[in-house]
């Protein structure tokens, strides 16, 4: 056999992969890794971990309880006994601040999850199947914008007092969810007429799955976006009338009770209104900076998620450069190219 001949039948298998793209991964583990690669997203991750960690075993080593009254000692500093100083009634505020700040963790969570889910939801229902479905739901959504929902919640929190706690998270989820449907029924009219939700019809899709396995996750950045909002605006509505007197009942409390109880004495006796009210904004801070990294990891196209990109690409390329030594170098007919 000839030495043309050999080469003819060499097998190409050596080639064959260095030309095979890289393996695909899932769009999951595509948006985790966008997201641990933002650091103030995993700064607050870290901060609302510490917050529930403070909140629930804080209690656990302090020997006094939100309920007990020391009283010898009456709005008196931080000390060692008594690690946030105590109030007007002999009740220590590290007590009360733990125990203020799992109902307003679990409250501004819960309404949020509620909130998003319930406008999702409905509006693109109303906005994928039209019709009197449409109809019926927009007129809900009207007549609750209307209502004043201030007023309203505060007139039926006291009737609910004795009952669960719970019911005043469905009440301030009640009010929060209409003009994010609105908003989620406008861009499911503008997507249910695209290509891709066509072809998921031509091929026997059922609507529901086309609502939220299509529809949904192409608007998944402001539905993240509104459910970051909702927490925070859950936590302040919370603590807001609460402070009024509408909110969590005695003998129970939240950061708003509180804070509430420590607004007169914030300039005289500062650890009264501070410490409630720092862990307050800093539950804020953690939540928006959780709700910019699931942005910028599901909606790659945003401003954010561009300059991480190029960021990384740029480090790749350089990395690349300094293996190989020379940049563009080649290797038999194809090229180095440096991955993010």
């Amino acid at each position: 056999m000839s030495i043309q001949q050999n080469i003819e039948h060499e097998p190409e298998a050596d080639a064959t992969p260095a030309l095979l793209p890289p393996r695909r991964s899932g769009r999951g583990r595509l948006t985790l890794r966008r997201f641990a690669r933002n650091r103030l997203a995993l700064v607050g991750i870290g901060i609302v971990v510490l917050l529930f960690a403070f909140a629930y075993l804080g209690p656990l080593v302090d020997k006094w309880s939100y309920s007990d009254h020391d009283f010898t000692s009456f709005l008196e500093g931080p000390t060692a006994s008594h690690w946030f100083g105590t109030d007007q009634s002999g009740t220590d505020m590290f007590a009360l601040t733990t125990r203020g700040l799992q109902k307003s963790l679990i409250i501004g969570i819960l309404v949020g999850l509620i909130t998003t889910g319930l406008a999702a939801t409905l509006g693109a229902a109303a906005g994928y199947f039209g019709g009197w479905t449409d109809r019926v739901i927009m007129w809900f959504v009207d007549m609750l914008l209307v209502l004043p929902s201030f007023l309203i919640i505060a007139v039926l929190s006291p009737a609910f007092a004795k009952s669960t706690w719970l019911i005043f998270v469905v009440l301030l989820a009640l009010f929060s969810w209409m003009i994010t449907a609105r908003i989620v029924r406008s861009m499911t009219l503008t997507l249910k007429d695209r290509e891709f939700v066509k072809a998921a019809k031509y091929m026997g899709v059922s609507d529901i799955r086309i609502i939220f396995r299509h529809i949904l996750p192409s608007m998944a950045s402001l539905l993240i976006i509104d459910g970051t909002i909702q927490v925070s605006l859950a936590v302040i509505g919370e603590s807001s009338l609460s402070y009024f007197g509408f909110g969590i009942q005695p003998p129970d409390v939240s950061l708003g009770t509180v804070i509430a109880d420590g607004t007169d004495a914030a300039t005289t006796y500062q650890w009264l209104f501070w410490f409630p009210a720092g862990f307050l904004v800093l539950f804020g801070l953690a939540i928006a900076f959780i709700g910019d990294g699931l942005r910028d990891a599901y909606d790659p196209n945003s401003s954010n998620a561009k300059a991480q990109a190029k960021a990384i690409k740029e480090k790749g390329r350089n990395k690349g450069d300094e293996a190989d030594g020379v940049p563009g170098q080649r290797v038999g007919s194809t090229e180095v190219l440096s991955q993010a």
